[in-house]
């Protein structure tokens, strides 16, 4: 007995040092991982996934002619071109992507005012490059945004408005972006009206997208009954600034607020802008798009996710930098969460201080200030599989979506978006009742209740002639009821 007690011991303890060298291979499995992507499911808890980017390499200007690059501001791809606005060295870098290969073209350091004389760039934040060549600067330190030709002379320069709305003593621009129209639309530092617009030939012609004034209720009570001179020390109702912008392929602006004054959950800090300034952002997820779900109050990176730019994919997917945990979080065309990647630190994949993104046909380019880099992601088969999941449904082609879908499960079982992806394909091919099982699995609420009421229509519409039966068959046994217990009177009473 005694004998057995010691051998079920000795076997206890193999079987527990068996699952902690599982656990340390797990962890150390887990510490090789170059970046940590994961989602939210529809409990909002996060689920760790696949990566849907890796990381393909880090550039710095000292592996080029250029040297290294000096807090750099922004990033814009035009095509195959690249070129970075490396704001410390007052100067624009011109790069060339071919076969997987980043190759330095020139510095753009200075260009030919409408006088003729030569000006130098001075502390430049953002560029915007035609398909022909021509270029706009926000040459912030300058106070002007110029539009060049090829050969780098100027074509329209753009200085302070002088219009009594604008009621600043600089003009700073931070962001353009250019339309079909060649309207620019630029984001100005102390500017709270919305971004700045400007015609073809420089002209400013107002504000759009100006956000809404938002405010503490009851420092609004106090401003009611509070004297003249409490309310001058006290801080003005204003609207949120914007961030940054950029166009989609239909020339939306996609714009982001950093900072959040009220509740994040209705701060609505990305807004996708129509001609007319008006937010027509699709919000049908699980939660708005603004990031991380939960944050703490205190540490390093307390507070709210804090958007410093945005980049849409032809697919409608778009990307949020966000500068406070250093993640970038993807979203489809209906405010889905796709996944999230990224995070503050020295390892690949990580960064100190991003401050921009730009996609660069399968990658992502994202600009790290503080470190003066560039780290260029490539999609991962399971990216790809989501993003050709999404641009099936966008052509209209069901079946390949669901099919697409489906292997996304293979590699990620527990991927919410892709059950609803299903549903989705599945409710375009009038298969309502099963797409109702695949959106009451995810707990997808709005689609299963679309998927309800067409199955309830057309099952009415499938069985309305057995409905029209049934019903005429309880009238006639009604009748014919009636009508026995009638002629049973008739004969009582005889």
């Amino acid at each position: 007995m005694r004998l057995f007690k010691r051998f079920t011991s000795v076997c206890a303890l193999l079987l527990v040092a068996s699952l902690l060298a599982g656990s340390v291979e797990s962890l150390a499995n887990s510490s090789d991982r170059k970046t940590f992507t994961y989602t939210y499911d529809c409990w909002d808890y996060d689920r760790e996934s696949p990566d849907a980017y890796s990381v393909t390499r880090t550039i710095t200007g000292a592996n080029y002619p250029c040297g290294n690059f000096k807090e750099p501001q922004g990033i814009y791809v035009e095509g195959t071109e690249t070129y970075v606005v490396d704001t410390g060295n007052n100067r624009i870098v011109h790069f060339t992507y071919k076969n997987d290969t980043f190759t330095y073209v020139e510095q753009i350091t200075e260009y030919i005012d409408l006088q003729g004389k030569v000006q130098k760039l001075k502390g430049p934040q953002d560029c915007y490059v035609k398909p022909d060549g021509e270029m706009y600067i926000a040459d912030t330190g300058n106070n002007a945004i110029v539009h060049l030709d090829k050969n780098r002379k100027a074509l329209v320069v753009i200085t302070k408005p002088e219009d009594e709305t604008y009621e600043e003593k600089s003009f700073l621009p931070q962001n353009l972006v250019v339309d079909g129209a060649n309207r620019i639309f630029a984001q100005v530092q102390n500017v709270n009206k919305g971004f700045m617009e400007f015609d073809s030939e420089g002209t400013f012609t107002g504000y759009v997208g100006a956000s809404e004034v938002s405010y503490d209720f009851f420092t609004y009570l106090w401003k009611m009954v509070a004297t003249k001179e409490q309310r001058a020390q006290m801080e003005m109702f204003v609207p949120t600034e914007y961030s940054n912008l950029c166009l989609d392929s239909e020339d939306f602006i996609y714009a982001t607020i950093s900072k959040i004054d009220s509740n994040v959950e209705t701060a609505e800090p990305i807004r996708k802008l129509n001609a007319k300034g008006t937010d027509i952002l699709v919000r049908n997820g699980y939660n708005d798009p603004y990031g991380d779900l939960r944050y703490t109050e205190e540490g390093e990176m307390d507070g709210p996710s804090e958007f410093v730019d945005i980049c849409c994919l032809d697919n409608d997917v778009y990307y949020a930098l966000d500068t406070n945990k250093g993640r970038i979080f993807a979203y489809d065309f209906q405010g889905n969460m796709l996944y999230a990647f990224g995070g503050h630190g020295y390892k690949s994949g990580y960064f100190m201080q991003p401050i921009a993104i730009e996609d660069l046909g399968d990658s992502l380019l994202v600009v790290d200030q503080k470190l003066g880099s560039i780290t260029q992601f490539t999609l991962t088969e399971y990216g790809t599989l989501i993003n050709q999941g999404l641009a099936h449904y966008k052509k209209g082609e069901y079946d390949e979506s669901a099919d697409t879908w489906r292997k996304v499960l293979k590699m990620n079982g527990n991927y919410d978006q892709a059950y609803i992806g299903i549903g989705r394909a599945l409710l375009r091919k009038e298969h309502y009742k099963e797409a109702m099982e695949y959106f009451e699995l995810k707990l997808d609420s709005t689609n299963y209740s679309k998927a309800y009421k067409l199955y309830r229509k057309e099952w009415f519409e499938n069985n309305i002639g057995v409905i029209l039966a049934v019903l005429a068959l309880l009238i006639l046994l009604a009748y014919g009821v009636g009508f026995v217990k009638k002629v049973r009177r008739e004969v009582e009473k005889e």
